[in-house]
């Protein structure tokens, strides 16, 4: 297993621009459009920390705040919050910038929980997690909380 690996190693930022094809006929961009991109951007932010094949285990409180229309630019802004043995919660903000006005609206968020598998499709250990400024410090314990409520609900269903 690689050694620890800082927040910022494995951050990434995309920028869509939103097409009548991601919209329904009023020109708002349907939902699973935008959790299709959340997925994609959280799995290339797993994979540079994991090194490693991953898959999406769950996707918590992906909370729509506000519209975004055909012809906006759609910002995935993602990072690693927390990480387990093998998995990692990737944390997601969606951003609509109109790139006539330049007004930047967040549009929308994501908790995403991927797990790291090895070369035989089996979860694989994933390096350590290195929090630096104020701000990744606060969402790794809040990430940690999130991990443990996870798992208490799971537990409770068996």
């Amino acid at each position: 297993m690689e050694q620890a690996k800082k927040v910022s190693e494995s951050a990434l930022t995309s920028v869509r621009w939103m097409f009548p094809s991601d919209a329904n006929p009023a020109g708002n961009v349907f939902g699973g459009a935008i959790v299709r991109y959340v997925d994609e951007i959280a799995a290339a932010v797993a994979q540079r920390h994991a090194r490693s094949n991953v898959v999406i285990a769950s996707m918590d409180r992906m909370d729509f705040h506000r519209p975004v229309r055909v012809g906006d630019l759609l910002i995935l802004k993602a990072s690693i919050n927390y990480v387990g043995n093998s998995s990692m919660e990737v944390g997601v903000r969606v951003e609509a910038e109109n790139p006539r006005t330049g007004e930047v609206v967040h549009a929308a968020s994501a908790y995403c929980t991927m797990v790291a598998l090895d070369e035989n499709g089996r979860p694989k250990r994933v390096p350590r997690l290195i929090p630096e400024t104020e701000e990744e410090k606060r969402r790794f314990l809040e990430g940690r909380k999130r991990r443990e409520e996870r798992l208490r609900l799971l537990r409770s269903r068996t």
